[in-house]
């Protein structure tokens, strides 16, 4: 016999035993991109119509290329599990697993593009 109660038992945990960390994992990107986004733009705003030789020297410094690198990789992790959450509400079976593994290769390969872009700028 067991002596947990209801909502003892319920207690961070959905169906799946992840939905809290999920949520969770979800807002602090959330509220980390609300605030490297703006700053990112401002920067990248500054670069824009610039030549080659001016981008080059704004992204080589270390807060540009590190923001920019954080902007990249949180934004696609947050991209990827928001739109993992989405496949996972309207498609079942086969399908599901396809778009899952579409949308977390798509994800990567942003990533890893953006960011040898960046390296190959910075250094």
């Amino acid at each position: 016999m067991r002596y947990l109660t209801d909502r003892k038992r319920a207690v961070g945990k959905g169906s799946a035993h992840t939905g809290t960390e999920h949520h969770w994992s979800m807002t602090v990107s959330a509220v980390a991109l609300a605030f490297m986004v703006p700053t990112w733009l401002w920067i990248f705003g500054r670069a824009l119509g610039q030549d080659r030789a001016q981008v080059v020297e704004i992204f080589a410094r270390p807060f540009p290329a590190i923001l920019t690198a954080l902007v990249l990789i949180v934004g696609l992790r947050h991209f990827a599990k928001g739109s993992t959450m989405a496949i996972e509400d309207y498609t079942r079976g086969f399908q599901r697993k396809a778009w899952i593994i579409f949308v977390y290769s798509l994800a990567a390969v942003m990533a890893a593009t953006g960011l040898y872009a960046l390296i190959k700028i910075a250094l």
